[in-house]
């Protein structure tokens, strides 16, 4: 039962690296903007760029910090420094970071820095070593912190010692109204336009940073494997390609892609949450998906298998079962909502997110 005592909270400010059109922290900005915008919100947005031609900067009072005088690695201090004295005229009722800033009410925790360290296994230097301090102050002074999976929960408890009490997970949202399946013509329609072949399972790899996202893993396996399969990647160019390894370039209509696929693979070294992993389901097209990536626990049964990056063959039978359901006619996901924990849409998340902040 609401507290009818709560006044309902309207001064609200976000900080972010930018307001601009693009995927990651970019897209999850504008996602929070638009979802405030239809509570009838209007949020103060402190950033370092606002590309004001996009519609949600419309719906916002853009406070734009310039930080570009700063070296490269001092610039997240440098912003943290201008909003300080910015806020010093006027104090929101909530401060929500989706960058990293001290002065946040509530801060978004989207992956630790000394969590993607160990996945490296690489030490820290110095640079990382302010950007871990920073991540400190910043965990330790919000009074509430919202981390995209039960991961990163696990990562502040573990290396900020930041109490579960003060961590709420909430799954980042996508766009339902883009990420939708298509019907068997259309499938093969998309095929045809990116000449897929037709006699391959075909497996999609979505990807910019290779190293990370696991590629060298894939490689390994389809650029000498024997069976009738098909990696398709998306995104940066790879090294080689073959019958086995296609590479179809930057595709802005990913969305075609999962749908047209048989599985979308995720292999991530490190991965908070991996939102194309949802973005494919949504897709009708299951996962073949590393346990440690972050997105593997919010999607259920058939519309994924997991592998273990640690176990040696795991990756290998985790194809060999894909290849089995598409020949055995058992990979599509009928209704893709039920093969999820959780409504993935733009506006329940914003929702969510409300309630922490009047909290």
């Amino acid at each position: 039962m609401s507290d009818p005592t709560r006044r309902p909270v309207t001064d609200i400010a976000l900080t972010a690296q930018a307001l601009k059109n693009s995927g990651g922290a970019e897209r999850y900005t504008r996602d929070v903007i638009a979802g405030l915008h239809r509570m009838g919100l209007r949020p103060t947005l402190f950033a370092r760029e606002v590309d004001r031609s996009l519609p949600e900067a419309a719906w916002i009072d853009a406070q734009p910090l310039n930080v570009r005088w700063a070296p490269r690695k001092l610039r997240n201090l440098a912003f943290d420094w201008r909003l300080k004295q910015r806020l010093k005229r006027h104090r929101p009722a909530c401060v929500f970071s989706i960058n990293h800033s001290t002065h946040a009410d509530v801060a978004l925790c989207g992956g630790t820095h000394p969590g993607s360290l160990e996945a490296a296994g690489r030490a820290a230097r110095r640079s990382d070593e302010w950007q871990i301090d920073m991540e400190r102050r910043v965990y330790s002074r919000a009074r509430s912190i919202v981390a995209h999976s039960q991961l990163m929960s696990r990562e502040l408890q573990r290396f900020y010692g930041v109490q579960a009490d003060r961590i709420d997970v909430l799954y980042p949202p996508v766009d339902t109204a883009r990420f939708q399946p298509l019907n068997d013509a259309e499938r093969a329609a998309v095929r045809r336009q990116f000449d897929l072949p037709e006699d391959r399972v075909i497996f999609l790899f979505s990807s910019t940073s290779h190293e990370r996202k696991g590629y060298p893993l894939l490689e390994a396996f389809f650029a000498q494997t024997a069976l009738p399969v098909c990696l398709v990647v998306a995104g940066r160019p790879v090294p080689k390609t073959s019958d086995t390894i296609r590479y179809v370039g930057y595709c802005k209509e990913i969305e075609k892609l999962f749908a047209a696929a048989d599985f979308t693979v995720v292999a991530s070294a490190y991965e908070p949450f991996g939102l194309v992993g949802v973005e494919s389901v949504m897709c009708g097209t299951p996962l073949v998906i590393a346990d440690n990536v972050g997105s593997a626990e919010a999607v259920t049964g058939a519309a994924k298998i997991e592998f273990s990056r640690k176990s040696a063959g795991s990756f290998e039978r985790a194809i060999q079962a894909a290849l089995e359901r598409v020949q055995g006619g058992d990979a599509r996901i009928a209704e893709p909502l039920r093969s999820l924990v959780y409504d993935p849409s733009v506006d329940a998340h914003v929702a969510a997110l409300y309630e922490i902040f009047t909290r």
